[in-house]
């Protein structure tokens, strides 16, 4: 009796030791799937927390802060408490940090390359098929106390980009993509004129020319020591472009990676070419380049139309010494194309997804707050403070958002003429506009290939030499340092890959575990009895 109760708390040791580390190396155990409360319970209270980005722009915050307070005087029971950080970055840095102990936000501003990762927690992000359609409290829902957009007043394309595997898993918030910002003055003066649209053939031929200098180092058109005729804020972007406009390969649907290809060295080495001449740089590597064009130092900047206000000679957010600033006339294009005829842009803009919580009404609570973002005073508040376009035909086709698109150039602030430009920019290009591949990885492969670009252009700065052997070091290092290798042709986040089961649960993995742990120590037990009675024989 004694040696079954000795057997049994060893074994019983062994269990919650093995269960202990089990649980440790996997972290979260994910949750039940969320199921839609059948009714709202509005006798409870409610604190969820809300994480957005934000960046020096007070007016935004301010909007915020008042949609908070609108949706709390509906719903007195729901306390929402606004995070805000300064870019998308932490925000996903700090997801990723909680996911493994449950402590995410309940919603949260995000893209969905992100979300993709975050669904590598069970359950952690809630899909809302079926919560957008659900009569009660769905998009415009019965149960719903204001007037929120049904799912067909959601701009279908905008919607679509949030799908993942064939669910949705976000609902947009606003929608931008990247313009040209052009100093018209530089460009008549080098004797040309700005085409409806730009080419990559024009603008490194107006670039190379910006970029001559006289004997003393000064160059011909600014009379300054510094000119840098064209920047690009988001290198990324610029790469994925450049190659959705030429038909190459980026990667699959299912993960597959398609960057490392001729079209993409013929890019690099034909950028290469005009860093040489001194005609491009980053912003990385230069800094932003609304200050550079404000400071007649710039002829083409490109950056997102909801960058619009830090960009032209009367910017109400550019932050350059006033003495610095020119002025100039400013004229707003889409991006260069190679081909006028079919253009094609990337469609951005952050997104809102709903986090999954042991609660379902906690959820609940959540998704009508998020419901609220995209209401018409929300929506059209947020898209006037920068150049975005509101997600919704109901914003979009409201009396007050016409009203504001026809005042261009009334002030320099809230009808400033460049932000507006901009924002028609996106308005009248949504069919023209595209979204990457979404996988548990495209936000390291998104990374990759800016960051080609980046290296490229130090290297030429630095004198190096940049070769076919170059390039084939750079395509292996890009791999290596963003583990490319690693996630090519794994497939959705949220699938598993195309023909792959997926992996096992994590409760499954512990109990397995566990399991074989308890043989284990059978096993030593066993043995150790064996070994005993062997010495006792021996006596």
């Amino acid at each position: 009796m004694m040696k079954l109760k000795k057997f049994t708390a060893v074994t019983l040791v062994l269990v919650l030791l093995c269960t202990t580390l089990l649980t440790g190396c996997h972290g979260n155990r994910g949750m039940d799937a969320f199921e839609i409360p059948e009714e709202f319970d509005t006798s409870r209270n409610y604190e969820i927390t809300f994480w957005a980005k934000n960046d020096t722009n007070k007016t935004q915050t301010a909007i915020y802060e008042k949609a908070i307070a609108d949706f709390q005087k509906l719903y007195p029971n729901i306390t929402v408490n606004l995070r805000l950080y300064t870019d998308y970055g932490r925000i996903y840095n700090d997801v990723i940090t909680n996911i493994s102990t449950n402590t995410t936000p309940n919603v949260c501003i995000t893209y969905p390359d992100h979300i993709a990762t975050y669904l590598t927690g069970t359950n952690s992000v809630i899909p809302l098929d079926e919560i957008m359609i659900d009569e009660a409290y769905g998009l415009g829902g019965s149960e719903v106390k204001f007037d929120a957009p049904t799912k067909d007043e959601i701009i279908p394309k905008f919607l679509d980009e949030c799908m993942l595997n064939g669910k949705y898993y976000a609902l947009p918030y606003m929608r931008s993509t990247e313009a040209l910002y052009i100093n018209k003055d530089f460009v008549e003066k080098l004797g040309y004129e700005v085409p409806d649209v730009v080419t990559w053939d024009f603008i490194w031929e107006v670039s190379d020319k910006a970029a001559e200098m006289d004997a003393e180092g000064n160059f011909l058109l600014n009379g300054q020591k510094v000119m840098i005729p064209f920047i690009y804020k988001s290198t990324d972007n610029m790469m994925i472009q450049m190659l959705k406009q030429k038909d190459a390969g980026y990667s699959t649907e299912s993960g597959e990676i398609l960057i490392f290809n001729d079209t993409t060295e013929e890019l690099l080495f034909n950028i290469a070419e005009h860093v040489k001449k001194g005609a491009f740089s980053t912003f990385k590597i230069s800094s932003y380049p609304a200050n550079f064009l404000n400071a007649g130092q710039c002829v083409f900047a490109v950056d997102s139309t909801a960058g619009a206000t830090w960009m032209g000679t009367y910017a109400p957010l550019s932050d350059i010494a006033e003495d610095k600033f020119t002025v100039f006339e400013t004229e707003v294009r889409m991006i260069p194309q190679f081909d006028p005829e079919n253009p094609k842009m990337i469609s951005q803009g952050p997104s809102v997804c709903v986090f999954n919580k042991e609660d379902p009404q906690e959820v609940l609570a959540s998704w009508l707050f998020t419901q609220y973002l995209l209401t018409n005073d929300v929506q059209i508040a947020y898209s006037q403070t920068e150049g975005y376009a509101p997600v919704t035909s109901k914003a979009q086709e409201s009396d007050l958002y016409a009203d504001y698109l026809a005042r261009a150039g009334q002030d320099n602030n809230l009808y400033y003429d460049v932000k507006l430009e901009a924002t028609k920019l996106i308005l009248d290009n949504v069919d023209n506009t595209f979204v990457t591949p979404v996988f548990n990885g495209s936000a390291s492969l998104r990374d990759a290939s800016g960051q080609m670009i980046e290296n490229v252009t130090k290297s030429i700065n630095r004198k190096q030499t940049v070769d076919d052997e170059y390039m084939r070091n750079l395509f292996d290092d890009m791999t290596s340092l963003y583990r490319l290798n690693q996630i090519s042709g794994q497939g959705n986040a949220a699938s598993g890959g195309k023909d792959s089961l997926g992996p096992l649960p994590v409760t499954s993995v512990v109990l397995l575990g566990t399991l074989v742990c308890v043989w284990v120590g059978i096993g030593l037990y066993t043995g150790s009895q064996a070994l005993k009675k062997k010495k006792m024989s021996g006596k």
